[in-house]
């Protein structure tokens, strides 16, 4: 059908008259209701995120990461310990049944299926309704996973002495150490070096020995009699030896 000069109207038989599958929908009718993805919606998402950033990058700059001495592979005593948010997955490899013989259990099924349940969650529960009460699927799959890692980091954490592991690790600068000197010759011939390091920083069952702000005779009286977990009776020696110890000991202060 001809209209107009060089005008050609062409209808398709393979589109329905009322097929409006692809209309987009008028929300005219609902103000106040529903607005534009771009750029309204999509904009005020860029500006909470913005402000969570900064915040963050407020908080970095504050409050800095802490920073822990250097690895050394030589402390027999030290124990690694992931980060906060992985200590449910260092708990759960303590159990017999994840570890071991069965450390691909722990570490790779049983992993595997509850993240995979998690992913899964909203493809097993296609309901339109959104209060937790009618989504029982994942209403479940979501509360099993919070208290499994609840319980796990909390059970981790209670078995960690973080007071005496902080001390362990603290990062100690400006400490040159007279491996030469009598003090550490006696220091280095007792089981000191054992626990405390060749460094003096300690370990995990030990604190460091640098800038301890105790005197020569409390030095001594540690050394013979113990302290927390240290029993007595630690230093083999004479009396000389001792105070040597003691007085090197006293000596390594931080700059």
């Amino acid at each position: 059908m001809h209209r107009g000069k060089g005008m050609k109207f062409v209808g398709d038989s393979r589109i329905r008259e009322n097929d409006d599958r692809h209309i987009p929908k008028d929300y005219s009718e609902y103000p106040g209701r529903t607005e534009p993805f771009w750029p309204n919606f999509l904009l005020k998402e860029w500006l909470v995120g913005a402000v969570f950033l900064v915040g963050f990058l407020v908080l970095t700059v504050a409050h800095p990461a802490p920073l822990e001495k250097e690895a050394d592979p030589s402390t027999a005593g030290y124990i690694p310990l992931p980060d906060w948010y992985f200590l449910f997955l260092y708990q759960f490899l303590k159990y017999p049944f994840a570890s071991g013989d069965y450390v691909v259990i722990g570490t790779i099924v049983i992993p595997g299926l509850a993240f995979g349940a998690l992913l899964l969650a909203p493809f097993l529960d296609k309901g339109p309704e959104r209060r937790p009460t009618k989504r029982p699927i994942a209403t479940s799959l979501m509360l099993i996973g919070i208290i499994s890692v609840f319980y796990l980091t909390w059970e981790a954490a209670d078995h960690v002495d973080w007071e005496a592991r902080a001390a362990s690790q603290k990062l100690v600068e400006g400490i040159e150490i007279d491996q030469e000197s009598p003090g550490y010759q006696v220091y280095s011939q007792n089981s000191c070096l054992q626990c405390h390091g060749d460094t003096l920083e300690g370990g995990a069952a030990a604190p460091p020995l640098i800038d301890t702000g105790l005197t020569a005779d409390e030095i001594k009286d540690i050394a013979q009699n113990g302290i927390g977990t240290m029993p007595a009776g630690q230093f083999e020696g004479s009396d000389e030896e001792l105070q040597q110890l003691a007085e090197f000991i006293e000596s390594l202060n931080a700059e």
